[in-house]
């Protein structure tokens, strides 16, 4: 289970994982259109709210914790040599280091080899949900996200299974698992747009590694966002006790239907404290197809920089209450150019669901395919009139510049070259959110990194997300597929890249540009 907090209370962010078991995952990348789509139950009717007396949720467990599963995940660590160790100075108190110039020390008796990185195993724990009777599983990204092993345990006989990913998605924290198994016991899925606020809702996981577990509360808030835990969120809240090894495990209703993917907790202490959140099951299904379908999410774009309002602006814009996304910049040649939409103006609706912020302007986009057109109800003032409204139709795009430094497109004999071309590291496109996660000046230009594998080349030499690549072997870097064009051209043994950060580590809180070198061989 995550653990998440605003640093300016102090908490710390980690990724809260138990101590468990052997497994063995295989990462796919399944193609287009060669999963079957997995058979699964919905029921969308609205939960009966009638006030009535409830003794017991037993028969309501009873059906739905067999399709609640146990995931347990490994991964290797590799720990990297302590760079004091090539600081003579240093060498004098840490002793040694291993292969040193042979030259030295010849006939003394002190002849050395080069101390080589450790790698351990790293073991964490989570929950799942089987939504097909064929094996096909809902879980956080979390749970199995660098993982090299992955086993399911089923709650009923202690069966186990080896996983696939069939897909994962980092902004949405959701991640889709196939078992090869048959008639296994299905959840039922609820509509979780219908939730409200007091709704009794159960979460079944696995905490601690203790065994299956099962709590209750009540739907404390829905549709939050702007927490920071993920790229696109809109989040279920809860003070149904939620607690490491939850994660990705379910949250149903009082009639055992699944409302949402549990996936983080607000703690101090790590541990439960009557708030925790769910990706909503609508969300998560919205996901999962795409994943089964292409093995990757393509999300749908409109080319706007967006933000909300607040009483103040929504007052200067003669705006009847806070709700919609005010438009702060149009992209030229974008979607949202070609359909006619200008500075200033505010989204409220999007084909006829009500915009009440940013944040849901922007998952709404991203929850659409690219080609989708979509309509927007929006306010337009001029010169300090009432807002007329005005509808316009856009045509979504596609969303500029995901992708991994890695041409997955390349020729296999490329691919299977001495050389590593930066893999590991994903990079997207500057935009106005990225400048603002990541504290990016809008005079910095390139690739932003928004993951770097921690067993890779890249990390090795020092490069961390947030970094903004700005040139590759002296060549710059404009967006994200400039990064992704010269890391594949980049053939030397070794990539020299102009990089600027935050915090660049010479005390200059602004942030500057430094250079790193990153070994582009393979690792052996």
């Amino acid at each position: 289970m995550r653990q998440f907090s605003k640093l300016m209370r102090g908490f710390w962010p980690a990724i809260i994982g138990g101590a468990v078991v052997f497994a063995v995952v295989q990462f796919t990348s399944l193609g287009r259109d060669t999963n079957s789509p997995p058979q699964i139950k919905v029921d969308n009717t609205p939960i009966e709210r009638e006030t009535h007396g409830v003794t017991s949720y037993a028969p309501i467990i009873k059906r739905v914790a067999p399709s609640v599963v146990n995931i347990y995940s490994t991964r290797t660590v590799r720990e990297r040599e302590n760079p004091f160790f090539n600081d003579p100075f240093f060498r004098r108190f840490f002793g040694p280091n291993d292969d040193e110039d042979q030259s030295q020390g010849q006939g003394q008796g002190n002849r050395r080899r080069r101390q080589q990185p450790r790698s351990e195993r790293s073991q964490s724990l989570g929950s799942g949900v089987i939504i097909s009777a064929d094996g096909y599983i809902l879980t956080a990204n979390h749970v199995v996200e660098g993982a090299d092993e992955v086993k399911v345990a089923l709650a009923s006989g202690g069966q186990e299974f080896t996983a696939k990913v069939i897909g994962a998605d980092a902004p949405t924290d959701v991640a889709v698992l196939k078992i090869s198994a048959k008639d296994l016991p299905i959840v039922t899925m609820a509509d979780s747009d219908k939730l409200e606020v007091g709704d009794v809702v159960l979460a079944i996981g696995n905490p601690f590694g203790v065994g299956q577990t099962v709590t209750m509360g009540i739907v404390s808030a829905v549709g939050r966002t702007a927490l920071g835990i993920n790229q696109y969120e809109d989040f279920i809240q809860t003070d149904a006790a939620i607690n490491p090894g939850n994660s990705g495990g379910a949250l149903v209703d009082a009639e055992g239907r699944l409302v949402g993917i549990n996936t983080a907790i607000f703690s101090e202490s790590g541990g439960y404290q009557g708030v925790g959140f769910a990706v909503p099951v609508d969300l998560a299904r919205s996901v999962m197809d795409r994943l089964i379908k292409y093995g990757k999410v393509t999300r749908g774009y409109l080319g706007v920089d967006i933000q909300s309002l607040t009483p103040e602006l929504a007052q200067e814009f003669n705006l009847p209450d806070q709700s919609g996304a005010l438009v702060t910049d149009v992209e030229p040649g974008t979607p949202a150019a070609k359909a006619g939409i200008q500075n200033g103006d505010v989204i409220r609706e999007l084909d006829g669901k009500k915009i009440t912020d940013s944040q849901q302007l922007r998952l709404t986009i991203s929850e659409s395919a690219p080609g989708t057109k979509v309509t927007l109800n929006l306010l337009r003032g001029e010169n300090g009139k009432k807002p007329a409204q005005k509808t316009i139709t856009a045509t979504l795009g596609t969303l500029p510049g995901q992708g991994n430094a890695k041409n997955e497109n390349a020729p296999e004999e490329e691919k299977n070259s001495n050389y590593d071309s930066l893999d590991g590291v994903e990079v997207t496109d500057i935009d106005s959110n990225a400048r603002q996660q990541y504290s990016i000046p809008n005079n910095i230009h390139g690739a932003v990194v928004t993951s770097v594998d921690e067993n890779s080349n890249s990390a090795e030499a020092g490069v961390r997300e947030g970094d903004v690549i700005q040139e590759i072997n002296h060549e710059p870097v404009k967006s994200a597929d400039d990064a992704v064009r010269l890391s594949d051209k980049a053939h030397g043994s070794r990539v020299l890249l102009r990089v600027w950060r935050a915090n660049n580590g010479q005390g200059q809180g602004s942030g500057g540009s430094f250079y790193i070198t990153v070994d582009n061989t393979k690792r052996k």
